[in-house]
């Protein structure tokens, strides 16, 4: 149990929680069964941890945000399934965050570094990377995964089994209910492939070498006449010898399982 000098007097918590000294607990928090916080995480009031969840380290977890609950699935029936998130996450209000179901190895789990944004929702059984972006009342349903460094416009749903990829941008109010691949910029309802995140890259200082080869590969495979095997044998042979990077976005063609956007 946490030292009490950080813990508001009104704050309920389970007898089984493992929390580390120095968490704050805010008014009226509730910390349910088989919950462990990792150092320097706070908690503002009226957040509720259901059970079984394992919350890392210097988290922030803003007010009415509900984390760790049981999934909306009508398939669940009760078991015994995980929510892990990492360290360094920011979770502002009324962010909901469900456990897994045991459909899918029975975890949810977020990594470190992401900012999820006011009424952001992360269904049952999600993968969610690390450094990642998601703007107010983003919904994700169950299964998705999404990678890292990747923006999600606000009022934009994602539709359950989709993989968004590393790097990539979705614009405010989208549906995506294909995968978007890495570097891609995607936007609409339904939404569709319209461009590569440049200013991503730029921003990270990738060098123009990089950004050229991404924008050659995008071109074989959006706007020339080819079939996919035949832009990824182009990309291959031409573009991944001089640009490691492009092998990120060959990986997303090859495995994905919904089809990408086109």
């Amino acid at each position: 149990m946490s030292n009490k000098e950080y813990i508001h007097p009104t704050a309920i918590i389970d007898s089984s929680a493992v929390i580390a000294p120095d968490v704050e607990v805010g008014p009226y928090c509730v910390i349910g069964p088989h919950v462990t916080i990792g150092a320097g995480t706070k908690l503002h009031s009226h957040v509720v941890i259901g059970g079984y969840t394992r919350i890392g380290e210097h988290n922030e977890i803003f007010q009415f945000a509900s984390v760790g609950e049981v999934c909306q699935d009508l398939k669940y029936k009760g078991e015994e399934t995980w929510l892990e998130v990492g360290d360094h996450n920011v979770i502002r209000e009324h962010c909901s965050l469900h456990r897994g179901t045991v459909q899918d190895h029975g975890l949810t789990k977020v990594g470190s570094h992401n900012l999820l944004m006011v009424n952001t929702h992360i269904a049952h059984d999600c993968q969610i990377g690390d450094h990642n972006i998601f703007a107010n009342n983003v919904g994700v349903a169950g299964h998705v995964h999404v990678g890292s460094y990747v923006v999600v416009g606000g009022n934009s749903g994602i539709h359950q089994f989709c993989k968004i990829d590393s790097y990539s941008m979705i614009g405010a109010a989208s549906l995506i209910v294909k995968d978007v691949p890495a570097y891609v910029m995607a936007s609409g309802n339904p939404a569709h492939a319209f461009g590569l995140n440049i200013e991503g890259m730029r921003r990270k200082g990738w060098s123009k070498q990089v950004i050229q080869g991404l924008r050659e590969a995008f071109k074989l495979i959006y706007k020339e006449s080819l079939t996919t095997v035949e832009a990824l044998e182009r990309i291959r042979a031409e573009i991944l010898p001089e640009v490691a990077e492009v092998q990120l976005l060959i990986d997303s063609l090859e495995q994905s399982q919904r089809g990408i956007l086109r």
